[in-house]
């Protein structure tokens, strides 16, 4: 097991290999011939990778505090998760309120975030009106997970369908009693089943906390049984404390095995005193902010540099939201934390790719950068246009056709 300071130094090589690609961009007149000495001007548009935060509070906030939420999460996020507690979206019988979410999800549309759902079958936040007997909650379980992914397909094409299932058996519930009397794999497999035949090209994840083997025997018997899993969801709240990093590298070890994508879906790292509900108000701290944005950077690059991770989805925005806890990358007040500053450094400068290139005497230029979409501006002559291409991994060789002739 390396260290933490092995870990670290390896990182930077590890994201050229895992995180870019290096193409071919050709010039081509609109006869087809090759154009020597264009210039192209390359930026980079969007990443491939999955930078997120959940985004519940959206339009809680009014005027200039919504404005500021708003601008300072499309700045850094590509990326958002969206409530969709069954208690809380569904507090009456027969009457769901999705006009909140598709609000949000047409906004994250508007602004090129890709979103996810979050999650449609859970043991907590249960609604007080639904049945804890196991025989009657399964058709209303389905049935919401048929009609959310119905109802939303376009603008929230990937689910959570499934949270911590590996524990629902301590609880008292319709979904907990679903687990007692089936067990959790086989409590999974059929809502994944549902969801898959809801909208056979969503991208559907099982979501849990509880990295323990007992998570690990589930995922192998998922894997065995060929359930329609995409990703592997984990957690990292560390209210506690900070992982170390070579838990954290062990954890994408031992998770990537699965050989799905890892999410990190709930990121909560403090900035202020450790433990869980404290008496409030629970305070940010300078230190704690210190500390937050040394370890916060660490942490991202980190998973940043692992091969089999895909997303990493910071929980909450702002602080004082879920625990009360200074968890966020915003202040209460909106006002941007150190880490807030040194993540934005990494996803839209370090990690951000931006070239000027002159095609040789064959129409053609080499180019290397991070995985994603690109806006590319061609120049030759009185000649002027733009397009767009998307960097992949294998890559394609990038063909751009003049429409018209200097």
């Amino acid at each position: 097991m390396m260290s933490a300071q092995e870990l670290l130094a390896g990182a930077g090589a590890r994201i050229e290999v895992h995180r870019k690609a290096e193409t071919t961009v050709r010039v081509l007149d609109s006869r087809g011939r090759p154009v020597s000495g264009a210039k192209l001007t390359l930026r980079q548009t969007r990443h491939a990778f999955l930078f997120g935060c959940n985004i519940f509070p959206l339009f809680d906030y009014q005027g200039e505090q919504h404005t500021q939420y708003a601008n300072r999460f499309r700045a850094l996020f590509n990326y958002a998760t969206l409530g969709f507690y069954w208690g809380a979206y569904e507090p009456e019988k027969g009457r769901p309120q999705p006009e909140r979410n598709r609000r949000i999800a047409r906004w994250c549309q508007r602004n090129q975030i890709q979103t996810k759902g979050h999650p449609l079958v859970w043991h907590e936040v249960y609604p007080r009106w639904a049945p804890n007997s196991a025989d009657e909650a399964i058709p209303l379980l389905k049935a919401r997970i048929r009609n959310i992914i119905t109802e939303f397909r376009g603008l929230i094409d990937r689910w959570d369908v499934v949270n911590e299932a590996s524990v629902a058996h301590q609880f008292n519930n319709g979904v907990s009693d679903w687990v007692k009397r089936y067990g959790a794999v086989a409590m999974v497999l059929e809502c994944l089943h549902t969801a898959r035949e809801a909208h056979p090209s969503a991208i559907l994840l099982y979501n849990d906390y509880n990295l323990s083997p007992e998570l690990e025997r589930l995922l192998e018997e998922l894997v065995k049984r060929n359930a329609p899993l995409d990703a592997i969801g984990l957690q990292s709240h560390m209210h506690q404390g900070e992982w170390s990093l070579e838990r954290v590298w062990q954890v994408c070890e031992t998770y990537g095995r699965f050989g799905k994508p890892l999410h990190f879906t709930e990121v909560t790292i403090l900035s202020g005193k450790h433990g869980w509900q404290l008496p409030r108000p629970w305070e940010s701290t300078a230190e704690g902010e210190a500390r937050q944005a040394e370890y916060g950077e660490q942490f991202y690059t980190l998973l940043f540099s692992h091969p089999a991770v895909q997303a990493i989805t910071w929980w909450d925005f702002p602080d004082g939201h879920w625990q009360g806890a200074p968890a966020g990358l915003l202040r209460a007040d909106l006002s941007p934390k150190p880490l807030y500053e040194r993540l934005h450094r990494l996803i839209k400068q370090q990690w951000w790719s931006e070239a000027t290139l002159t095609t040789d005497a064959q129409g053609q230029a080499r180019f290397k950068g991070f995985l994603g979409d690109y806006e590319i501006t061609i120049q030759r002559g009185r000649t002027r246009q733009k397009e767009t291409r998307t960097l992949t991994r294998p890559p394609q060789e990038w063909v751009l056709r003049l429409r018209s002739q200097a």
